[in-house]
């Protein structure tokens, strides 16, 4: 059974929202989408020259771009429905013009620490070691045992005390053993470089919302237009 894309998860929990209009004048809005007699995963998107906010159960998010910011998230619709998908976000374009986000939600930012990403990471440095180390004849069958251990005891194993504590642990790192022939180390080279954090659910979702939001607004527009006698 396959698992359900983000983007699926949000078309069913908006399922039941509605559209209540509550401003509308040129580009000073306040559009609300919830579902009726709930607030479960309800969001309000307001507009004001060179602004746009989210706001609602998956945080508080600001955006900066364009006078018109429906405008700005429009751009990527037509692209990403050319390739079949119902919704079009750009998630690292867009939170690039994020100017505020809710501080109570991973510090204020749209990206946090990614636990799985971490030990793939992690992971890929010590297959190598060992791998490496058997090809060179470097570590004899105990030699590499010991190794893939001190990673899994002084690296993943912290990370139950959070993603800050197994990084620094990570980076402190060093592995020697009697049996190494040449005589070297093992360390995480160029992880300062690594990049351990993904974008959160929150504003994934938010993301999402916007892309939604806008054309629920943009079709409700097009239906007022075409009812107005010619």
């Amino acid at each position: 059974m396959s698992a359900t894309s983000p983007e699926e998860q949000f078309l069913r929990d908006v399922a039941e929202h509605t559209m209540t209009v509550i401003r509308d004048d040129g580009v000073n809005r306040h559009i609300r989408f919830k579902k009726p007699d709930s607030s479960e995963m309800f969001f309000d998107l307001i507009t004001w020259p060179g602004h746009l906010c989210y706001t609602g159960d998956m945080g508080t998010y600001v955006f900066q771009r364009l006078t018109d910011m429906f405008e700005f998230f429009r751009t990527d619709r037509a692209y990403n429905q050319s390739r079949g998908r119902k919704l079009g976000i750009n998630l690292g374009y867009w939170t690039e013009k994020l100017i505020a986000v809710d501080g109570n939600r991973h510090g204020g930012k749209p990206k946090a620490f990614d636990e799985d990403k971490f030990k793939r990471v992690i992971n890929e440095y010590r297959v190598q070691w060992v791998r490496d180390a058997k090809a060179s004849n470097s570590l004899d069958k105990e030699g590499r045992r010991e190794l893939w251990e001190a990673v899994e005891d002084g690296v993943i194993g912290v990370l139950d005390d959070g993603g800050d504590r197994a990084q620094y642990a990570a980076y402190d790192f060093h592995h020697t053993d009697p049996s190494d022939a040449q005589r070297r180390g093992w360390q995480f080279d160029d992880l300062f470089e690594r990049d351990f954090t993904e974008y959160t659910h929150s504003i994934i979702w938010c993301c999402y919302a916007l892309a939604w939001g806008i054309e629920k607004y943009d079709a409700a527009q097009r239906l007022a237009a075409e009812a107005v006698p010619a």
